[in-house]
């Protein structure tokens, strides 16, 4: 996917990183699932397993890596908005689930992107 310019929004990202898991077999659910306990960027499904997407962009690491950004209270936030779609949406049921974090980094056309599967879970 190209953008006309080069820097990346926080949509973009989410585009390129929902572009990248569905190429390697992840199905969206719900992109951008708002809550008043917070947000998740993408529900994806990858064959029996919900995952709970995070994307994190940054043009450069030299203050830190994209995935270097998610703090354990961000993470918290993800894992109680989680449980929530879980508990609002009966199909998870049999689902076993897990926290993924895409990471981008670089602008166009020089773009570098990591996929950390089950990168961190409830404590």
């Amino acid at each position: 996917m190209n953008f006309s310019a080069t820097q990346i929004t926080g949509n973009q990202a989410e585009e390129l990183a929902k572009d990248y898991l569905q190429r390697q077999g992840l199905r969206l659910i719900k992109r951008q699932y708002r809550t008043p306990l917070g947000e998740i960027d993408l529900i994806m499904q990858d064959q029996h397993t919900l995952v709970f997407v995070e994307v994190r962009f940054r043009e450069t690491d030299e203050f830190g890596t994209p995935e270097e950004t998610i703090t354990p209270a961000k993470q918290r936030r993800l894992i109680r908005t989680a449980l929530l779609y879980q508990q609002t949406h009966p199909f998870t049921d049999d689902l076993l689930a897990r926290f993924d974090v895409i990471a981008i980094l670089g602008n166009q056309p020089n773009l570098k992107i990591t996929w950390i599967p089950d990168a961190f879970g409830v404590q």
